[in-house]
């Protein structure tokens, strides 16, 4: 199988009381239009609770994570990106992703993760519009809309933003949606 014949790679990061649909809507869609998904979280194997129940089995340690085996990264929102940005290896995995030009696709509250990564600088996001004073303060202008894209970096709003969130990532790889 060429390079060109394989399937593009995304990992979903995950930690506990992420926002359930918001791994799980852009998992479906991303599948759907034949992406490889990979689950990854902080520990293989072990099980993550989405903020309403929804309990997902990461399958690659962040730690094991590296830009080069992926072509994009997505940061659901919750209160996931809080806790994820206290982990070396996700915040690693974000910031080499960034450095690489590769699409990073933050939903919610996901935002907090690129603010520790230093990537919202001149860029114009889009948030949950709590976190909107950090994405200021962090350098970014901040735009309510249901879908940002500003070089690699794709933001969305809420779960409703689902559908405009995942086709926005599907584009940036230049695959067809369903």
């Amino acid at each position: 199988m060429t390079d060109e014949q394989k399937p593009r790679r995304v990992a979903v990061l995950l930690e506990d009381e992420f926002e359930d649909s918001e791994v799980t809507g852009p998992v479906e869609r991303l599948r759907a239009a034949g992406l490889e998904v990979v689950l990854v979280g902080p520990l293989a194997g072990h099980t993550y609770t989405g903020k309403k129940g929804t309990a997902i089995v990461a399958e690659l340690a962040a730690g094991k994570a590296r830009a080069r085996d992926f072509d994009a990264v997505v940061v659901p929102g919750g209160h996931a990106p809080d806790r994820m940005r206290m982990r070396h290896a996700m915040v690693d995995l974000v910031r080499d992703m960034i450095a690489a030009n590769k699409p990073v696709a933050a939903i919610c509250h996901g935002p907090q993760l690129l603010i520790s990564v230093n990537a919202l600088r001149g860029r114009t996001v889009t948030c949950w519009p709590s976190i909107a004073i950090d994405v200021k303060n962090a350098g970014g202008l901040y735009v309510d809309k249901p879908v940002v894209v500003d070089g690699p970096v794709i933001t969305s709003r809420k779960p409703d933003d689902i559908p405009f969130f995942s086709d926005a990532i599907i584009a940036a790889l230049k695959v067809r949606s369903p």
